[in-house]
């Protein structure tokens, strides 16, 4: 148990009259498991961008910034100007850690984690960064944030 958080990018590949024409079959294995999968059945591919563990700090600026204050598990559209802005938040915090409390303040929360400005704090912030960068490099699609806890 404890908070998960996930950024995914979806990618819608087809959908339309001229999609559903397309022939031919994806073979793919899964945990061992060939799947054959029909592409003309394929609409959108979902890639995982981002994936933190506990790290409260993130969660918490995705709650005030994209979930409008709500923490509830949902799926969140992350716009591309939200992601610029996160990444530029943890630069600033990283530069001046003094910033830390006013711009990337801990949510504690049960199983979120620790809520100290220790190593692992700054640490996710540098992971943070480089989950957006990767996201940035390639706008094709759509950013959705998801957490679990």
């Amino acid at each position: 148990m404890g908070l998960d958080m996930y950024l995914k990018k979806e990618i819608y590949v087809g959908g339309n009259f001229e999609h559903r024409e397309v022939k031919g079959t994806c073979y793919i294995t899964v945990r061992g498991k060939e799947l054959n999968l029909p592409l003309n059945k394929i609409s959108t591919i979902t890639l995982e961008m981002g994936y933190w563990r506990k790290a409260n700090q993130i969660h918490n600026w995705f709650v005030k910034n994209v979930q409008k204050g709500v923490d509830d598990c949902g799926k969140y559209y992350v716009s591309e100007e939200n992601l610029l802005t996160l990444r530029e938040t943890c630069k600033q915090v990283l530069i001046n850690k003094k910033l830390a409390s006013k711009l990337l303040p801990p949510q504690s929360g049960f199983f979120f984690g620790g809520t100290d400005y220790d190593e692992y704090y700054f640490k996710d912030l540098k992971e943070t960064i480089k989950i957006i960068d990767e996201c940035l490099n390639n706008l094709n699609g759509e950013h959705y944030y998801r957490s679990s806890w």
